[in-house]
């Protein structure tokens, strides 16, 4: 179960037990920081927490202003401030050298727009969705701390902002980060002040096929699911004891490779592992997923046997594109000498989360560059109408 899931989990178990819940949300960082914008956090009036926005740092402060603060019930933002030389010394001792806003408010069940209500359905029926949340404002504004506009995959919008203009620009900056699934700051200029917005893209947890049903498959499986991951095994020789090897939550399949491709539902958000040991079973496996819009596809075993299961595809008259063998990845797993199934278990998923972020899987000492995305920050010109 990841971060998002539990919360949410934690979420319902408050309201059945009556307890009043906080979210706290990082809206937005600069410099370096142990979280990025995104990270959330939720808290209960009884001192309970889920998830973290900080390495243990801010934990506890945050609490606090739930205390404190928010009697009345409205949102509040935090800035966390560790580039003084005194943080150390007198702050909370980050020594990150990095700033931290975090947006706290008071979840409500029956609120409009409901932020947990729409993360829930985004998980449920595993779809993205942007939510443009205001935490900053300046002059005299017709906005609210902690106003929304949550847009949904097929165009439709809920909001409580009321400024058109405002929600017209953060309508097309959500369409664009739909587009390019990247999340972002921007800073928009109204004619009486200016609000900033954090547009957040809200990823469904990624789906992961394992294909092949061996011991070698299990923590494999196990591992994804510590992600948050939703997993199904596949296996080809339909055998029920599979049903009793992987006992975690997972779908499991149980069919012939002539027909699976009846059964597997797979779009730009899966990922496939091939690790079924026979290689008839995976040439049909390949097969299917080559032309299909997966993501990655990491096949189990030597370099030469992936090469003459392309071979033997080719000679059947299909043919694969070099975009195609972009994504196929064999040998699979990233090269830090694994040798036991669990230790293969931890290349192949590293590799993978490597390839859902764009990295290379690289020593993080050998990297220039920030280690967390920078999120885009734009200023906008809004103009009366």
């Amino acid at each position: 179960m990841n971060e998002l899931q539990a919360i949410l989990e934690g979420f319902e178990s408050s309201q059945k037990s009556g307890e009043m819940t906080f979210l706290a949300t990082v809206v937005k960082t600069q410099g370096s920081t142990y979280r990025r914008s995104g990270a959330k956090m939720l808290v209960t009036n009884t001192g309970r927490t889920i998830g973290t926005i900080s390495a243990g740092c801010l934990e506890k402060d945050v609490f606090e202003h739930t205390q404190q603060r928010m009697l009345d019930g409205e949102p509040i933002v935090v800035t966390y401030d560790s580039t003084a030389s005194e943080d150390i010394l007198w702050g909370f001792g980050l020594g990150c050298n990095g700033i931290v806003q975090v947006l706290i408010e008071r979840l409500e069940r029956e609120s409009t727009p409901n932020a947990i209500a729409f993360l829930q359905e985004c998980f449920h029926k595993k779809h993205l969705g942007i939510i443009a949340t205001v935490f900053a404002f300046e002059g005299a504004v017709k906005v609210k701390l902690g106003s929304r506009l949550l847009l949904y995959p097929d165009g439709k919008i809920i909001t409580d902002i009321k400024n058109a203009n405002l929600i017209q620009s953060l309508l097309a900056d959500s369409q664009a980060a739909f587009a390019t699934q990247k999340s972002r700051v921007n800073n928009y200029q109204l004619p009486l002040g200016s609000a900033e917005v954090f547009i957040e893209v809200i990823q469904p947890p990624t789906a992961l096929i394992i294909f092949g049903a061996g011991y070698d498959a299990v923590p494999v499986a196990q591992f994804a699911q510590a992600l948050g991951w939703d997993v199904t095994v596949v296996d080809c020789r339909a055998n029920e004891a599979t049903k009793a090897r992987f006992p975690m939550p997972c779908d499991i399949i149980l069919n012939r490779r002539e027909i699976i491709h009846k059964q597997v539902f797979i779009n730009a958000h899966t990922v496939a592992v091939v690790m079924t040991h026979n290689y008839l079973d995976d040439l049909e496996i390949l097969k299917m997923l080559l032309p299909s819009p997966t993501r990655y596809i990491g096949v189990l075993g030597p370099k030469l046997r992936t090469e003459r299961l392309l071979e033997d595809i080719r000679l059947q008259g299909i043919d694969y594109t070099s975009e195609q063998l972009k994504r196929l990845h064999g040998p699979i797993g990233i090269d830090i000498g694994a040798d036991t199934p669990e230790e293969i278990a931890i290349a192949i998923i590293a590799e993978i989360q490597a390839v859902l972020t764009n990295r290379n899987g690289n020593f993080l000492r050998n990297r220039n560059q920030p280690i967390h995305q920078c999120y885009e920050s734009n200023s906008s010109l809004l103009l009366t109408t």
